[in-house]
């Protein structure tokens, strides 16, 4: 038998108490929810921690979705969970959340919506050749299949277990030339934003994996140029663009800072360097959020 208690959080630098009501079929009288870092921000991928209320009971169970993307907690000291959560570039001041907590045979539903922040963005001015500005009809087909086949893979990693621990690493030591969000005007012309991190470099320098993970595609595409995506498992994705070459093949298991390839400016790229993303499933977030995730258990 399943419950439903509909709750509005504003998820600050404090907990935030959700009681299940008289409806509720777990004999829990709270359910605690924080994000860390809190508040969380749009383009972000933040810790969504919840701590059932009552005494610890190994016999309960947690999952939930965000943003359509499906939530991996998981089990931590003391009764609590935790997961992942991406959160969209694009939207509202708040976020709904679905959780469902289980015991035996009996769950309660608690719809949440967490208070999210804005960021402000910068633009920039770039100029490429016109091919790359303006796609024709068969480079636009090509770009369109490419960006499928790149979320099919970020899809995936909601199959795969976490394989990272610990903190993860710069991909490259040198200067950030280009941040997260940035509008970007090609040719005189809006076309999108910019939905990674540059970091400089000279051709042949090395890039490494921000984390421990496998690698789930190489790729040579028409605007990422050769391609590297690591699946870190628990739905997290990070993509490695412009390489002048790869230095590992689909299926390798490489550890946290492993040389994965090398600087280059393959695709559309105005110069030598390296464009960085992350994905939550289909959410492409900011992956220099990835360094705010605060250390939740000791061995983080």
């Amino acid at each position: 038998m399943t419950h439903r208690a509909a709750v509005l959080l504003a998820l600050v630098s404090v907990e935030s108490p959700v009681a299940l009501g008289a409806q509720g079929a777990i004999a829990t009288p709270a359910l605690t929810i924080v994000t860390l870092p809190s508040p969380p921000a749009r383009g972000s991928v933040v810790w969504l921690v919840v701590t059932p209320g009552g005494a610890p009971d190994s016999s309960r169970t947690l999952d939930g979705t965000a943003a359509g993307e499906p939530l991996h907690f998981e089990r931590l000291p003391n009764g609590r969970f935790r997961t992942l959560v991406g959160v969209p570039l694009e939207g509202g001041d708040s976020l709904p959340v679905a959780l469902r907590l289980a015991q035996g045979a009996t769950s309660d539903t608690i719809d949440a919506t967490l208070t999210v922040t804005q960021p402000v963005y910068a633009s920039e001015r770039l100029t490429v050749a016109p091919r790359y500005a303006e796609p024709d009809s068969a480079s636009r087909a090509r770009i369109d299949a490419e960006l499928a086949q790149s979320r099919a893979i970020s899809r995936q990693a909601h199959d795969t277990p976490r394989l990272w621990s610990g903190p993860f690493l710069r991909p490259r030591p040198s200067r950030i030339t280009s941040v997260y969000g940035t509008g970007r005007e090609f040719n005189g012309r809006v076309t999108s934003r910019h939905l990674g991190t540059d970091f400089a470099g000279a051709v042949g320098a090395p890039v490494r994996a921000a984390g421990r993970g496998v690698v789930a595609l190489v790729a040579d595409f028409y605007l990422a140029g050769h391609a590297v995506y690591l699946d870190h498992g628990g739905g997290l994705v990070t993509g490695y663009f412009h390489l002048s070459r790869v230095a590992v093949t689909t299926g390798d298991t490489v550890a946290a800072g492993a040389v994965i390839g090398a600087v280059g400016r393959s695709g559309r790229a105005t110069g030598p360097h390296l464009h960085w993303i992350a994905r939550y499933g289909g959410i492409t977030v900011d992956p220099m959020s990835l360094f705010a995730l605060p250390k939740v258990e000791p061995g983080d």
